[in-house]
């Protein structure tokens, strides 16, 4: 199977930046799709990002302008690169990647989360 690991969340103040990164790993043939999501406590699970295998991308008009989703093919790794980040950004963080394994099989994968927190 997929395993995701993702890094990189901690805490920011208001108007500071992060990067987090998320590296599959597993009998990978290709991956066509990465994505970034988030939710904060007691609130649903929403998309931020997404990255095709021709890097196609596409935001949440919440994080438009301030945040980037770009990808190492080679690495099997995304990335999200957050800058002017406001308090309403805290939440943790998930990547999710799907694509096709060795053999043929395609595969929809979660990491476990990373927690950015915007504080002063």
């Amino acid at each position: 199977q997929v395993q995701l690991v993702e890094s990189g969340g901690g805490l920011v103040q208001p108007g500071g930046s992060l990067r987090l990164s998320c590296a599959a790993s597993g009998s990978i043939f290709n991956i066509n799709v990465m994505e970034w999501f988030r939710q904060a406590p007691g609130k649903q699970r929403d998309l931020v990002a997404v990255i095709t295998s021709v890097d196609n991308t596409n935001y949440a008009d919440s994080v438009k302008g301030r945040f980037t989703i770009s990808r190492d093919n080679a690495k099997n790794t995304t990335y999200l690169q957050m800058n002017s980040l406001k308090p309403e950004d805290t939440a943790v963080y998930y990547c999710a990647a799907h694509g096709v394994l060795v053999g043929g099989r395609t595969f929809s994968s979660w990491g476990q989360g990373t927690q950015v927190t915007v504080s002063s």
